[in-house]
């Protein structure tokens, strides 16, 4: 991998590589763009094949980040970690501590959280060493787990795309077939269920589904069956890349929204949908409920003030479908539009101040 090369082409800032031979430490921390304000992304911990793939997935996330935060409405940029390792096995509190004073040496350009392998235990120790991490134990000063408020976020993204799709964002009597049950589709299921909506459930764990079943009342079916049930809105709350030629084919939803992300396995996958005449919401837009919940704490937590800035997802989702309407492009191409406005817009007004202030004439006008 040529790496400048790859910095230059997709215009990241800095990548800063993290090792302490006494704790065991390897991390890469990814910091894309921070023109809204310090680069925000979690610490994921993985047991990466090589060290060039564990620098694609963070260059890869920390750039989703930038995107996620922006159309988000935060005054935040983006940012990644990974570290690697076997989360299970090679975690220890020197590893983290020695990790945290990484991210102190960066005075604020970077703010770290959880993560798929990293926990609130691991923000703690983290937390020894800085200032700038979110995502600790709530007797820090955190929100605590984020899931609550992804789950919410999505639950308003649902009903803006059905209100996109069939007029009226109310749910009641509208299948909604569920790709994993947990814990945020879980929550997310409970706000459908309420609302009376009928659920149709799949996961691998089957703990999750029977208990999906004896809540909410909802049907399973199997792993490989949910794509092809009769349903209203699709929601993908598993793994990624499950939108792909082959399942395309299957869906018979009108609308696809949920809490998974990376749900499109190719560019061109959104570009289908879209001919189609499918709304999907676009995955990192309708699932930022929890890192909204997570900025917030960086003010001081307020849980009302963060859910109440959660609840604009739905307005941010109706925005990029007018924005698809209108210009006739793929959701997913016109929520990028959005984040990308939003950056250029403060670059612009930057690029402005300083240039009145390097010219000493323009103070005469």
């Amino acid at each position: 991998m040529e790496l400048f090369k790859y910095l230059e082409e997709y215009d990241y800032e800095q990548v800063i590589f993290c090792h302490d031979k006494n704790s065991g430490l390897k991390g890469i921390i990814a910091i894309h763009d921070t023109t809204l304000g310090p680069a925000l992304g979690g610490t994921r911990m993985w047991t990466y094949d090589s060290e060039e793939e564990a620098l694609v997935d963070a260059l890869r996330l920390a750039r989703g980040m930038t995107y996620k935060n922006a159309a988000a409405g935060l005054n935040l940029g983006g940012g990644k970690t990974v570290i690697i390792g076997d989360p299970k096995k090679d975690k220890s509190p020197e590893l983290f501590r020695a990790f945290g004073r990484y991210i102190q040496g960066l005075a604020g350009r970077y703010i770290t959280s959880v993560d798929v392998g990293t926990n609130t235990e691991d923000m703690d120790f983290i937390y020894m060493e800085t200032d700038y991490v979110t995502g600790k134990s709530p007797e820090h000063g955190s929100a605590g787990s984020p899931s609550p408020a992804t789950a919410y976020g999505v639950y308003l993204g649902i009903k803006a795309s059905a209100k996109a799709a069939f007029g009226s964002d109310s749910l009641e009597g509208k299948t909604v077939a569920v790709q994993g049950v947990g814990s945020v589709a879980y929550t997310m299921c409970k706000y459908l269920h309420e609302e009376g909506a009928n659920l149709i459930v799949t996961d691998i764990n089957e703990e999750a589904v029977n208990r999906a079943v004896e809540d909410f009342g909802a049907k399973a079916v199997g792993t490989n069956e949910i794509y092809e049930v009769d349903c209203d809105i699709f929601a993908p709350c598993a793994l990624g890349a499950t939108i792909n030629d082959d399942t395309i084919k299957q869906l018979k939803a009108k609308v696809i929204a949920g809490s998974a992300n990376n749900q499109l396995k190719e560019e061109r996958h959104g570009e289908i949908l879209h001919e189609k005449g499918i709304i999907f919401a676009p995955d990192f837009v309708i699932n930022s409920g929890g890192v909204i919940n997570v900025a917030d704490e960086l003010n001081g937590y307020n849980k009302e003030r963060a859910y109440k800035q959660v609840e604009n997802i739905g307005l941010s989702l109706e925005k990029i479908f007018e924005i698809s309407k209108e210009k006739n492009i793929p959701t997913q191409a016109a929520a990028d539009h959005l984040a990308e406005e939003r950056i250029a817009s403060v670059q612009r007004s930057r690029s402005t101040f300083l240039t009145n202030e390097l010219n000493p004439l323009s103070r005469l006008k």
